[in-house]
């Protein structure tokens, strides 16, 4: 009916050779019984570096060293582990079984499904739809749609019609200028923390959370995974990891606590520290990738320049972190249509979530500069970060922009915006502000579940190197800009 199962003749004869060395056979203990395994059935576990089996033949077995050396004989003969050859034989049997023993009634309908799964999991046609993806997903629908054009018209809106009617209702019902300050002017919870908010994040977010559920509920997700395990592998992640990565480009906080799917402890140290430093949540990428898509080459310097800090610093941390290299597995859902309600509901949830969160911490960081302003000490944050900018040769407008951003990263990027609309920044200084910012310390939320998932001195180890490397990083790229004249 099928073939039996047979190994390739080194591993079978690998298999009775270990079975003559071997003087008995061996007990499998169970809680309710012990189970007797045969010399065959021990070779083949010792072929595969079993460590119980292992450990009992080398106790009990004079002959251990001889066993041995077969063991090493045998793997000589193959090129890939012997416990993956021998897994992959018996898969091959199991599969034939199958096709012998089910009888299928109806023609399957999966035939197209497996062509376009193979085509987005192959390198040569998965990375360039990737880039397809990525270049109309990301770039053009958040970056220029949401973070240009949406922002653009929504932040008019409140320049010219909302902005000032609160500056005139605080003035009639508020006579003391301090606490109109609180409300209005230029530090406003409503026009400066509710409109952030709502006219340059809520748009960006919007079409984030948007366009990644479409591609969730398509099934794409997990096809990325497979698709850059290996260039993961070199930063000492799987597959697995694409998915905290890709969701801190929505929410950093979010994603920090995803990183606990993630199989072994180096690698949720490798991922926390990646997006801590490397990886801009959806608001910041949006609004930077709407201020930068304007100049090609400033895009380019700064895409460039994270892509490269990403792969160095997660080479750097995969050889000095020890620990072995981790394995990746998993369930991939079928290629699908996206359901439009499944859609909408996914991204109304992750708004709702994402403005419960950040809308309390934009009115606290609203109230912190009204405070500050009054008592002197947003002043003197600002005198203490003056040096730092004038080291990157940013303006010492540029300071408080760094300050927001300690409370939310999107709070950071809404200021870099405030100073291009203004013409603060030149296009030097813009690109050296965006790089600086996006490796800037993580907000306050990400912080906290950084503790909460690593606990606080790794957690404090991580937050003081992005602090130093950020700016460090902004020095740098700030010579090489001046120093070779770049044009653009």
């Amino acid at each position: 009916m099928f073939n039996a199962l047979k190994y390739p003749t080194p591993i079978e004869e690998a298999i009775e050779t270990i079975a003559y060395l071997m003087s008995q056979d061996y007990l499998l203990s169970l809680p309710n019984h012990d189970y007797e395994i045969p010399k065959r059935s021990v070779a083949l576990l010792l072929l595969q570096k079993d460590p119980i089996f292992l450990e009992k033949v080398k106790q009990k077995e004079l002959r251990y060293s001889e066993i041995e050396k077969v063991i090493a004989a045998t793997q000589g003969h193959f090129t890939e582990p012997l416990s993956f050859v021998i897994a992959q034989v018996r898969h091959e049997l199991g599969a034939e079984i199958e096709k012998t023993v089910v009888t299928q009634i109806n023609k399957p309908r999966i035939n197209g499904n497996d062509w376009l799964h193979k085509f987005t999991v192959n390198p040569i046609t998965g990375f360039p739809l990737l880039v397809l993806v990525l270049y109309f997903g990301v770039y053009q629908f958040v970056g220029v749609f949401g973070g240009g054009t949406l922002v653009d018209l929504i932040e008019t809106f409140f320049e010219e019609r909302i902005n000032p009617v609160v500056n005139d209702i605080t003035a009639q019902l508020i006579p003391w200028v301090f606490l109109q300050d609180l409300f209005a002017h230029e530090y406003g919870i409503i026009t400066l923390g509710l409109r952030y908010a709502i006219a340059i994040i809520f748009p960006v977010v919007s079409t984030f959370f948007l366009m990644f559920s479409i591609l969730e509920d398509t099934g794409y997700l997990p096809r990325i995974s497979l698709l850059i395990d290996k260039l993961f592998k070199s930063i000492g992640l799987s597959g697995r990891a694409v998915i905290p990565m890709v969701l801190g480009l929505g929410c950093g906080t979010m994603a920090t606590l995803v990183t606990r799917t993630l199989e072994t402890k180096r690698e949720r140290l490798i991922a926390t520290l990646l997006l801590a430093l490397t990886i801009p949540c959806s608001a910041q990428l949006g609004v930077i990738l709407g201020l930068l898509s304007q100049n090609s080459t400033a895009l380019f310097i700064w895409s460039g320049f994270m892509l490269v800090i990403f792969l160095g610093i997660g080479i750097l941390a995969n050889r000095c972190l020890p620990g072995n290299e981790p394995y990746f597995y998993m369930e991939i859902p079928p290629l699908r249509l996206p359901s439009l309600k499944a859609i909408l509901i996914k991204t109304y949830v992750r708004l709702k979530w994402y403005f419960g969160e950040i809308l309390p911490l934009f009115i606290a960081a609203s109230v912190f500069i009204w405070v500050g302003k009054l008592t002197g000490l947003f002043d003197i944050l600002i005198n203490l970060l003056t040096p730092i900018m004038q080291a990157l040769g940013l303006p010492k407008a540029a300071a408080p922009t760094f300050l927001y951003g300690f409370f939310r990263r999107d709070y950071g990027a809404a200021g870099l915006f405030d100073l291009q609309q203004q013409g603060v920044l030149n296009s030097y200084q813009l690109v050296v502000a965006a790089v600086t910012l996006t490796l800037f310390i993580p907000c306050i939320a990400q912080l906290q579940f950084m503790v909460k998932e690593r606990g606080i001195k790794i957690a404090s180890l991580i937050a003081m190197f992005v602090f130093s490397f950020a700016f460090a990083m902004g020095f740098i790229l700030n010579l090489i800009l001046t120093n070779l004249e770049v044009r653009f």
